[in-house]
């Protein structure tokens, strides 16, 4: 039976067709950038749509011409110039975004159904982590993909740390994040980041299809298939967001990153201090 899901903000977008509960990520105008809003309906829906015995299968993607290009760096500036009277310790923000990860991009990575992203245009950040966090990804054949927490001077968040590195190896991921460079579709392909590319007007179609067919399958079988290849990583997935959401914090109180979301925002490159 199609149903629409109540998520409580419109920058999220939820509905159940065949058994395929599809998120759109919805605020166009911003690349899909993650406000607060966005976050807390996302914890709500994913738990939502983990523990419905209607969803078979769970598809993410991003309204308009990008997926998600993870945090709202323009919020970023104008909390930056607040004054300093009343903010969060840094040791609350610190447990709030362990909490928010594990939530969103923990969740995805570890619900017992598969789920797969479907990429119409750039994933970036922490738009790119919830990406790596579902099962298996379909690309526009014009979408991006960058880890771009180099760029914000972050040190990364949402466990893409730990799934770019599970992924591509060690090298390859650190590549990636340290030079923040575009990875276009079909490289992602080659890479094991994506598992299918297809043309614009054909990624709702191939998504759905593949979203039926997983929504048609066996699945209990296919929670412990998920359970057993997630545990043959062999590696604490939590453990790593953790240290993710302390550094990432951390992070966010340097020079280097103020200066970054003040060059976003001016449309400018950065000057790093190493501050």
């Amino acid at each position: 039976m199609d149903k629409s899901i109540e998520t409580g903000s419109e920058d999220l977008l939820a509905r159940v067709e065949d058994g395929v509960a599809i998120l759109t990520l919805n605020r166009p105008e911003a690349k899909n950038a993650m406000s607060a809003s966005m976050n807390k309906a996302m914890r709500e829906t994913f738990a939502a749509v983990e523990f419905d015995p209607e969803v078979k299968c769970v598809v993410l993607t991003g309204a308009g011409r990008a997926f998600c290009a993870g945090g709202d760096v323009k919020g970023m500036a104008a909390a930056s110039a607040r004054t300093e009277q009343g903010v969060t310790p840094i040791d609350r923000r610190i447990h709030e975004q362990r909490i928010n990860q594990r939530e969103t991009a923990g969740r995805l990575y570890r619900m017992p159904k598969p789920t797969l992203a479907a990429l119409p245009g750039a994933a970036a950040g922490a738009g790119l982590c919830l990406a790596l966090a579902c099962d298996l990804r379909v690309m526009s054949r014009n979408a991006i993909m960058t880890t771009a927490f180099a760029r914000i001077g972050y040190s990364g968040d949402f466990g893409g740390s730990y799934f770019l590195a599970q992924l591509v190896g060690a090298a390859k991921a650190k590549e990636l994040y340290y030079l923040s460079d575009r990875i276009g579709a079909e490289e992602a392909k080659s890479l094991g980041l994506a598992n299918w590319v297809c043309d614009a007007d054909e990624l709702q179609g191939k998504t759905m299809e593949i979203a039926r067919r997983l929504a048609n399958g066996p699945s209990i079988a296919y929670r412990y298939m998920k359970e057993n290849l997630n545990r043959a990583l062999n590696e604490d997935m939590e453990a790593c967001m953790d240290l993710e959401a302390t550094h990432h914090r951390h992070c966010g109180q340097t020079e280097d990153h103020q200066e970054a979301i003040k060059a976003f925002v001016e449309k400018r490159e950065p000057v790093f201090q190493g501050k």
